[in-house]
């Protein structure tokens, strides 16, 4: 059973690894902005953000970050672990696994072709027990965009102000074909793209492009 004051960490340190990918927020294209927190005994050891451009992920700036105190450890992630690399490089779960992380608590579960579920099914296979869920509801808005792209093949288009967190701002003719410009932008990467109140974004909300 759990103890409330494992209750109490897995929520705090959650919540920081939230926090950490936020900040991230429109900097890490192609690749959505991830947190992971790792922590042993109810102290931080190491934490970490995708870094700008989208490399290198999270989890492999945190477990060398940890060195030695990540074994039997727990690691917070607000994105399931990639399973594979399209790269072909180490991917983030065997980096957790390889660290000797005894416990791995998710957010959100990758539908992308590199996990999908292939993070979770290494993890668990090596023994590591893993979780997900906490906190979703507070991590949904990393990852709006990214869900956006792999189900439409488009980048998500809001109206804002100054654009902060979002990928670039979305510059089309009104009446160009706004659905074509979208999907070679999300082919390009984009997940978050933004337009100032307008007749461009009129013309997207028109045609079912905008998001609410």
């Amino acid at each position: 059973m759990t103890s409330p004051k494992q209750v109490s960490d897995d929520i705090r340190f959650m919540g920081r690894a939230i926090a950490l990918a936020k900040a991230r927020m429109g900097q890490t294209w192609p690749n959505p902005a991830v947190g992971c927190v790792i922590a042993r005994d109810g102290e931080l050891v190491a934490e970490a953000a995708t870094a700008p451009g989208g490399r290198p992920h999270a989890e492999e700036q945190a477990v060398p970050a940890a060195g030695e105190r990540a074994r039997g450890a727990v690691a917070y992630v607000t994105m399931e672990p990639c399973g594979a690399r399209s790269s072909g490089r180490t991917s983030c779960s065997h980096f957790l696994i390889d660290a000797g992380v005894a416990r791995v608590v998710i957010a959100a579960v990758d539908p992308s072709p590199f996990a999908s579920g292939r993070g979770m099914e290494r993890l668990e296979k090596a023994g590591l027990q893993v979780e997900t869920g906490l906190l979703a509801q507070e991590a949904a808005v990393l990852y709006e965009g990214y869900l956006h792209r792999v189900e439409t093949g488009r980048p998500m288009v809001r109206i804002s102000g100054d654009g902060d967190g979002f990928d670039a701002r979305f510059a089309a003719s009104p009446k160009a074909d706004l659905a074509t410009e979208l999907k070679r932008l999300g082919e390009a990467g984009y997940t978050r793209l933004w337009v100032a109140p307008g007749e461009l974004a009129d013309a997207l909300r028109d045609q079912g492009l905008l998001t609410a």
